[in-house]
């Protein structure tokens, strides 16, 4: 088990290194895993999400955006992946019909627009927050949670920071 690091800070300058990022993070994400990915529109949540979704895939396939279905599943080989964005969600009962709650302890879940969990949101969950910085194409990536970010973000990018 690894223990709660301080929130640890990524620029990215291109989609590119955004999936790179989000395929470091595919070696060790695990079944029972929930990644929160919040930032506004255009922030990269999407591209992470697919980029990391696309790595555990044993065949490639399109992973599409979420946004009207809420939940897209994937059986990769070693546990199954829930994509969900949850912008169109209006109340947290919702998420109740969806089966977040078991997908918690058996899958790994990646959901964009967390803010709408509410009170469901796992205390285990990693939180990665994506924010466009001034220039508008580089995005910060902060993540807070546990240890196993450290080697992925400290190793990824010149500019990584603590």
């Amino acid at each position: 088990m690894f223990a709660e690091t301080a929130p640890m800070s990524v620029s990215v300058r291109s989609l590119e290194e955004t999936e790179n990022l989000a395929r470091c993070a595919a070696g060790f994400v695990k079944a029972g895993d929930c990644l929160l990915l919040d930032g506004p529109v255009g922030a990269g949540k999407t591209a992470f999400a697919r980029a990391l979704i696309q790595a555990l895939l044993q065949v490639p396939e399109d992973v599409p955006s979420p946004t009207f279905t809420l939940v897209q599943t994937y059986a990769a080989p070693a546990f199954e992946i829930w994509h969900c964005d949850l912008y169109r969600l209006t109340n947290a009962d919702e998420l109740i019909e969806l089966g977040l709650e078991e997908a918690f302890e058996t899958a790994l879940t990646v959901i964009e627009w967390p803010d709408r969990l509410g009170s469901l949101a796992p205390s285990f969950a990693q939180n990665l927050r994506f924010r466009v910085e001034d220039d508008g194409t580089t995005r910060e990536i902060t993540v807070s949670g546990d240890g196993r970010w450290a080697a992925c973000l400290a190793g990824f990018v010149t500019g990584a920071s603590t």
